[in-house]
């Protein structure tokens, strides 16, 4: 039996955002069911793919750096993600690479891979897990169910770079769902452009699963996820009336209390101006009632302060707003002009540093809510799942923490545990953002 020939190998470097990182995974899981090597530096690598974000200059940037860097050290190199969707920009500024692609460009990636880096057949060799392969630990998952976006907001050039809404088929994902649960992961986290969308455009579609029949909608998405028995947690959420439905699931612990919620502002006049979905609900109406339906909620929300027209005036609704809201998590960006966008052409953009002091001063604002509202947690028992173990103990997080963007909880001096253990743990001490913690028991 002779030896087969050494696999070609392929660099990656994935940018941006979540819904970036699961195109990612995609392409890596297909990478290596087609039997393709990963490697992890620029050296060993036949070609780099970079996975670029094109949302705001600043990750224009990052990405036009990346590339550059992947050029310099390799000299192959394909492009896609949202920067490719952007006009010429890549070839413009690195007419040196192979190909470029936009965003969700699985089959056209694939195609480029195969045209300058063709790998022939091994069936020893073209083998990849179920649940394909990943970027995140081990024990916890992106879940993208949808792409793009219906939605016009005039500071978005998103559904231009991803197109219209297009809802994954709800045995896809469930399928997808069920392999991920099968290979330990304790923790799904379900994303897309607008994750309260999902259906929309397929018309709640009857699909099978398991042999029984599901709706592409949300509510029966996450009923059936929940079977699985693991943490299931919804990002990017608009606030229609629709999500009203997924609220008493929550209260029933099918789902994770927790809903991440970009409200963007809370003037009417902003809103209006950002062209935002639901400007005119009442959103502290509505967050009273999710509030009496499961009082455990905790919403996680995202603003933007120096929107073109904002006056103190406009600031000041939105600060009464988070005064009066008391949202459990928030970040926010002061405005940046994003080429393409429409909100460019609007009249009263604030200079550059009174939208980045109005940003400071939101989240200061937002520091001593949050701070008063982890304080009212010492003394409780709660559920974590273990992140890490370092030299100085546990790293974990609650319920009410999604990684990389919330809080977290530490058991100092505690090391008996490994990721993706739930523990049961007492909070002894809190301070603007992350709790501290005893452990009690494993779940």
């Amino acid at each position: 039996m002779t030896d087969s020939p050494p696999a070609p190998t392929v660099g990656f470097v994935s940018l941006g955002c979540p819904k970036a990182g699961s195109d990612a995974e995609l392409i890596l899981t297909r990478l290596r069911a087609e039997g393709y090597e990963i490697s992890p530096s620029y050296d060993d690598a036949d070609l780099v793919i970079v996975n670029t974000c094109g949302f705001i200059d600043a990750a224009v940037e990052e990405s036009l750096d990346a590339i550059g860097e992947a050029l310099a050290e390799n000299g192959k190199v394909i492009v896609t993600g949202c920067l490719g969707a952007k006009g010429d920009i890549v070839q413009t500024t690195h007419p040196a690479v192979l190909a470029v692609t936009g965003p969700h460009a699985l089959e056209e990636v694939m195609g480029q891979v195969h045209r300058h880096l063709p790998k022939p057949h091994d069936p020893w060799a073209d083998l990849v897990p179920a649940q394909g392969i990943r970027l995140t630990p081990a024990h916890f998952a992106y879940l993208k169910i949808s792409e793009g976006c219906n939605h016009d907001c005039t500071f978005c050039i998103i559904p231009s770079l991803r197109g219209p809404l297009v809802s994954r088929p709800v045995g896809d994902v469930l399928a997808e769902a069920e392999n991920l649960a099968r290979a330990g992961v304790r923790e799904i986290l379900v994303i897309s452009q607008d994750t309260s969308a999902y259906g929309v455009d397929v018309k709640y579609r009857t699909q099978f699963w398991g042999g029984r029949p599901v709706k592409t909608r949300l509510k029966e998405l996450c009923e059936a996820l929940a079977s699985f028995g693991i943490w299931v947690r919804l990002h990017y959420v608009y606030p229609y009336p629709s999500v009203d439905d997924v609220i008493p699931l929550m209260a029933e612990g099918k789902i994770l209390p927790y809903l991440d919620v970009p409200f963007q502002h809370a003037s009417p006049k902003i809103l209006k101006a950002m062209r935002r979905p639901a400007s005119s609900e009442n959103t502290l109406e509505r967050i009273r009632q999710w509030r009496d339906i499961c009082p455990e909620i905790v919403i996680r929300s995202t603003f933007i302060t120096g929107f073109p027209g904002e006056t103190e005036a406009d600031f000041d609704q939105l600060i009464q707003f988070l005064e009066d809201a008391r949202l459990d998590r928030v970040g926010a960006f002061a405005y940046s002009p994003v080429e393409g966008a429409r909100a460019n052409e609007l009249p009263g953009l604030p200079p550059e540093e009174v939208r980045e002091d109005r940003r400071r001063w939101l989240m200061q604002v937002q520091e001593d809510i949050s701070a008063e509202k982890l304080a009212a947690k010492i003394d409780s028992v709660i559920d974590v799942l273990v992140d890490e173990v370092d030299e100085e103990g546990v790293i974990a997080r609650s319920q009410a923490d999604a990684p990389e963007i919330d809080g977290l909880v530490y058991l100092d001096g505690f090391f008996a545990a490994a990721p993706g253990d739930f523990l049961q743990v007492r909070v002894t001490d809190a301070d603007h953002h992350d709790l501290y913690a005893e452990p009690l028991g494993r779940n």
